[in-house]
C-alpha cells in the first residue's frame, strides 16, 4: 500500500474519531425478546379465564368472606352475558357469597377493550418453525433417493406434525384486554388484566358497540 493510501485512511480513522460512536439522528427500532400471549377461540376459553378470576379473587384477603356483586356490562355482548355466567357459576362452586342486588356488597365488575392494529408489521415465526419445516422438506425428498413411493415419504413428516399441530396458531390483528375488578366503597381491592389474540371475525362479541346481542327468528 502506498504512502498515500496510508495518508487517506489515517486521515478518515483521525477524522471519524472527532464524532461520537455509537450515535443516531433518531432512536433504532428494537424488538422485545419472544413472548407468548394465548388465542381465545372458544367460549371454554371464557370459562378457563372465569376460573383463574374466581380463584385470584378468593384468593384475595380483602375479599374472602365478602359478599359479592357480578355488576352486568350495558350494552351487553356474547362474552359480556357469557363470562358473567360463568364467573357468577365459578364463585358459587367454590362457596363465595354472590347476591343478586348489589346493596351491601362487593361490585364486581368487568371492562373490555378491542384492539385492532392496522399497520403492523410481520412477526417473527415461533422459534425451531424454519427449522421444523426445513426438516419436513428434507424428510419428503428421501422417496425420491431411496423409496420407490414418493407419497410414503410425506408420512413421517405428517406424524411429526400430528403430534405438534394442536399447539400452533396464528397471531391475528385483534386483540383484547380483559380488566376484572372490585370495588368497595368507592375503592379498588382488586384489579386484573389478561391479554389475549382473537380472530377478526370475532371481535364482533366482544365490542360493546358492533356486538350487541342480535334476537334471530332462525330455527
Amino acid at each position: 500500500m502506498s504512502f498515500k493510501t496510508w495518508a487517506v485512511v489515517l486521515g478518515a480513522a483521525t477524522l471519524s474519531g472527532c464524532f461520537g460512536v455509537n450515535t443516531s439522528q433518531a432512536p433504532i427500532a428494537t424488538t422485545y425478546p419472544i413472548s407468548e400471549q394465548q388465542r381465545m377461540q372458544a367460549a371454554h376459553h371464557w370459562e378457563v379465564l372465569a376460573e383463574h378470576e374466581a380463584s385470584a379473587i378468593l384468593s384475595d384477603r380483602r375479599l374472602r368472606q365478602k359478599a359479592l356483586y357480578i355488576a352486568p356490562e350495558m350494552p351487553t355482548t356474547a362474552f359480556a352475558e357469557g363470562f358473567r355466567a360463568l364467573l357468577t357459576s365459578e364463585l358459587v362452586s367454590r362457596d363465595a357469597i354472590v347476591k343478586t342486588r348489589p346493596e351491601a356488597a362487593v361490585e364486581i365488575d368487568f371492562d373490555v377493550q378491542v384492539i385492532r392494529h392496522r399497520d403492523r408489521t410481520a412477526i417473527r415465526a415461533p422459534q425451531g418453525a424454519l427449522t421444523a419445516l426445513a426438516a419436513g422438506i428434507a424428510v419428503a425428498t428421501i422417496p425420491y433417493n431411496h423409496w420407490a413411493e414418493p407419497a410414503l415419504g410425506l408420512i413421517p413428516a405428517a406424524a411429526v406434525a400430528d403430534v405438534f399441530s394442536g399447539s400452533w396458531t396464528s397471531e391475528t390483528n385483534h386483540e383484547v384486554i380483559i380488566t376484572v375488578s372490585a370495588d368497595e366503597y368507592d375503592t379498588l381491592v382488586y384489579s386484573s388484566s389478561n391479554l389475549y389474540y382473537i380472530s377478526g371475525g370475532d371481535s364482533g362479541q366482544y365490542d360493546r358497540e358492533r356486538g350487541r346481542l342480535a334476537v334471530s327468528s332462525d330455527w
